[in-house]
């Protein structure tokens, strides 16, 4: 299978199974337009002549198909799916190497899309005790085999509200490393609002990331990120935030933010961001269900592409001219990438990740809190459903019918199974919206790795 497009002046056509990217000229994008075949190359010299003479000298015709045919030769295009007979006997046996700990079911915002009910889940407000939290680091050492790096993230609501307890787990989990041949890394998300120099200080020596909330210009941000009487909170946290930034050698950190279909220009948002100072950051569409004003609709998607395409052309020009930044959707690893686990199967909730509430009891992820049908156990029994796990863990690109088809399957590795629950009521049944958005991600993505090619070698 190929994709080909254009994007600012390049052509790119992309061998969907061996991963090959080929930059390629006006002629060979249209030979493979000609081909009229994603899945195998069937047109004949003299039939490429034939469409194509008149605009093409014959011996650009046929140096043009004799490159076509060599990459074909060398597996770089139209290549065969090796992963389907692959699967067949994949065996792999998952254990649990992250967790994401809602150290508090409780906010200081009352942000407008939040999926988590601002803090709550849809439950009572409550934060974590460090008996819960100490159960749940002894819960992850127990369920992660003989694997080193544990991925801890504290989440919320608002973690700040409940630092001493983040502190006390840190320092637990700490005190089991040499004893258990642990390597724990540990990542917080905040809205900003309780942060100070003290915090900062600890979170600098003790959090390996953190993920600082802000979603663009003061505007976009105070329209759905409020207090709980209404005020907005940019003007509070955007120093707190650069000054974090700064203090981590702008590196292991991210600004994170959400755009609406009430900003759908949400690329002069990513570049507020990066006129900030801040080097990491990202934009993410919300995912909402319909009615709610702000979700993202099928009439939505033109001026989306556009914003991508149009935001994609000034990172380009803006890491030409030295003074660029990371932007998490534009991120690709053409040399190595993600494992073929990874590619197949995406980010391992369910069987490799799972969230523990402040009560103890273990969810698939952080969106799935508050499910009931989702619900696998608490950090105290020990009962771990084995069943939903292997649910999840059973799910892949070849499980989904819609992504069977869909080149951008191994970029994705099958989309959000929370997503999908959320739209569709099945974890198999990819989120539509969010796949059309994820294919002209990566397209963008990929034409700068063509844009840079020379400035990155």
């Amino acid at each position: 299978m190929i994709h080909k497009f254009s994007m600012n002046g390049v052509n790119i056509a992309l061998d969907v199974y061996s991963g090959a990217v080929h930059v390629i000229d006006d002629i060979a994008y249209e030979i493979l337009e000609a081909n009229h075949d994603v899945h195998s190359f069937r047109k004949d010299k003299e039939e490429i002549i034939e469409i194509l003479e008149g605009r093409y000298t014959l011996r650009q015709i046929e140096d043009a198909y004799g490159e076509i045919r060599q990459l074909i030769e060398e597996g770089l295009l139209f290549t065969e799916d090796p992963y389907s007979s692959y699967l067949k006997t994949w065996d792999k046996q998952s254990v649990i190497k992250a967790l994401c700990l809602h150290i508090a079911h409780d906010c200081n915002l009352r942000c407008k899309y939040c999926f988590g009910a601002t803090g709550s889940y849809k439950g009572d407000r409550a934060l974590m005790s460090a008996e819960v939290g100490k159960k749940a680091i002894d819960f992850v050492i127990e369920r992660s085999g003989k694997r080193r790096n544990i991925e801890i993230d504290f989440f919320g609501g608002e973690p700040l509200m409940n630092f001493d307890v983040v502190k006390e787990i840190v320092a637990y989990a700490r005190s089991k490393e040499e004893q258990h041949r642990k390597n724990f890394r540990f990542t917080l998300t905040t809205n900003g609002i309780l942060l100070n120099q003290e915090i900062k200080e600890y979170i600098n020596d003790n959090m390996d990331n953190i993920v600082l909330s802000l979603d663009g210009t003061k505007e976009v941000n105070d329209r759905m990120r409020v207090r709980v009487n209404g005020r907005g909170c940019y003007d509070e946290i955007v120093p707190k935030f650069i000054d974090m930034a700064e203090s981590r050698n702008q590196d292991n950190y991210y600004v994170r933010g959400t755009f609406t279909r009430d900003n759908l220009d949400f690329g002069k948002d990513a570049l507020h961001l990066a006129d900030l100072g801040f080097k990491q950051t990202s934009i993410e569409p919300v995912v909402a269900p319909d009615g709610t004003s702000y979700e993202i609709r099928e009439e939505d998607l033109p001026a989306i592409f556009r914003e991508y395409e149009k935001l994609a052309v000034e990172y380009v020009n803006r890491k030409k001219q030295g003074r660029g930044f990371n932007f998490f959707h534009f991120m690709l690893d053409l040399s190595q990438g993600p494992c073929v686990v990874k590619r197949l199967s995406g980010c391992g909730s369910g069987h490799e990740y799972v969230a523990v509430t402040p009560e103890g009891d273990i969810y698939p992820c952080h969106q799935f809190v508050g499910e009931p049908d989702f619900k696998m156990g608490d950090v105290f029994s020990g009962v771990f459903d084995a069943e939903i796990s292997d649910k999840f863990q059973a799910t892949n690109v070849y499980t989904k019918e819609d992504c069977k088809k869909c080149w951008a399957k191994f970029y994705c590795s099958g989309g959000c199974p929370a997503n999908a629950y959320q739209l569709n009521r099945d974890i198999d049944k990819p989120y539509w919206i969010g796949c059309e958005l994820e294919r002209k991600r990566v397209e963008c993505a990929l034409m700068i790795q063509a844009a840079l090619y020379d400035e990155n070698r």
